[in-house]
């Protein structure tokens, strides 16, 4: 018996360069930057070495309803408003409860409402601190909510493997609706960690640009002059169904999801294998679920956060299965434009890699001051034309705990 294929019907976004999915595209074909210096005094208070990051462009709180927005953590709040979009844009599905599933992923989950309620406790006592705290900073909490909002009753699952976790959670959803689980799946991730907390510890560690002087153009990935990754913040979701399910209800169908491979590094917490062992792995799954073979890959979202390690141990990965052709493929490391929102980047990526196989173009690369040789993908400022015929694109994503997570798409 065959499986059905999945496709993508449906996609919502808010990302640091636009408030939607489509302006988000728009603007990361522009070369926009959404990176910029944060307006806290926080910033001052603490004397944090990294004094900028890619906030979303549109704060969700002032998309959902007010009594929405107060009971969920601002993690929360993108996915829902990502969501809305995605599900409004796939037709609104009719579908029974019970066939309707939701895969969602975050990296950290309600950092905010955890440590506000802590300052809460300490500075005002237990009796001020809200009732729905627990249920806001849960890392399931974007979960459960999106399964009240849309009535989904077939499961509500959560991923949390670091950076390489939204995509993590498409892989699934394809493997759940191939099991029968659903016919209807809301897939995606969301981040909101732009916290000093979080921007101390990963400036502590060395991870971050200090770019602090130029946030537009710190996050740069290939260059020989990288310093780091900027954090970014938002969610994406992607409304993924049967073919014959969408067919039936005639819903537009933007893509295939082909195939997708998870694996772990085990080799470090925080460092990737520097021999890309794993990363390869889970690009091979992706293509042999796929039906495909290297020399079908037509562009590839890579992971590219703009470390100066990471980089290059993506780049050998990529090698070690497509070789040589590798350095001809098209490739787009759009972090570049939108910093990296750690749980939600895969999603985001994931509907930037759907889009560019729509319109036959590879997004741009900015900030390529001058390439590192020992990351010599073949990359460019300009959106890269990819040709008529069939189109079979990967998006990589790859995090902390040794995470892989690879999703293949293909055109229709």
């Amino acid at each position: 018996m065959s499986s059905p294929r999945i496709v993508v019907t449906g996609i919502g976004a808010s990302s640091p360069i636009g408030g939607t999915a489509p302006e988000s595209w728009s603007a990361l074909l522009a070369g926009a930057s959404g990176a910029r210096t944060l307006e806290y005094d926080w910033v001052e208070e603490y004397q944090l070495p990294v004094t900028f990051a890619a906030q979303a462009a549109v704060r969700p709180d002032t998309v959902l309803a007010r009594p929405v927005s107060k009971r969920l953590d601002p993690a929360s709040q993108f996915a829902m408003v990502a969501a809305m979009e995605a599900w409004e844009d796939a037709g609104a599905p009719e579908v029974e409860p019970e066939r309707l599933g939701v895969d969602f992923a975050t990296g950290i989950g309600g950092v905010w409402t955890l440590l506000d309620a802590w300052d809460t406790l300490r500075e005002k006592g237990p009796r001020r601190v809200m009732p729905m705290t627990v249920p806001m900073l849960m890392p399931n909490a974007a979960a459960g909510n999106l399964s009240l909002h849309f009535g989904a009753r077939a499961y509500a699952r959560t991923v949390a493997s670091a950076c390489a976790s939204s995509t993590e959670s498409l892989v699934n959803a394809v493997e759940h609706i191939r099991a029968g689980y659903a016919d209807v799946v809301i897939a995606g991730g969301t981040e909101s960690a732009i916290h000093p907390i979080t921007v101390a510890s990963f400036a502590s560690m060395q991870a971050l640009s200090r770019r602090n002087d130029d946030p537009a153009t710190a996050s740069r990935p290939a260059s020989v002059d990288r310093d780091g990754f900027v954090m970014g913040e938002g969610a994406g979701v992607l409304i993924l169904e049967t073919e014959e399910h969408a067919k039936a209800r005639g819903a537009k169908i933007y893509a295939v999801v082909a195939g997708g491979g998870v694996t772990a590094d085990s080799y470090h917490i925080t460092a990737n294998d520097p021999e890309g062992k794993g990363a390869a792995r889970a690009v091979s799954t992706a293509l042999a679920q796929a039906g495909a073979s290297p020399d079908d890959v037509t562009h590839i979202n890579a992971h590219a956060t703009s470390t100066p390690v990471g980089d290059p141990n993506e780049y050998q990965a990529l090698r070690a299965v497509f070789g040589d052709r590798v350095d001809e493929i098209p490739v787009s490391a759009t972090k570049a434009s939108t910093g990296h929102l750690l749980g939600g980047t895969g999603a985001l990526e994931a509907i930037f890699t759907v889009l560019a196989l729509r319109d036959r173009v590879a997004p741009p690369t900015i900030n390529l001051t001058e390439q590192d040789p020992a990351v010599p993908f073949r990359l460019s400022g300009e959106p890269m034309p990819l040709g008529d015929g069939d189109q079979l694109a990967i998006s990589n994503s790859f995090g902390f705990g040794g995470h892989n997570a690879v999703v293949a798409f293909r055109s229709v």
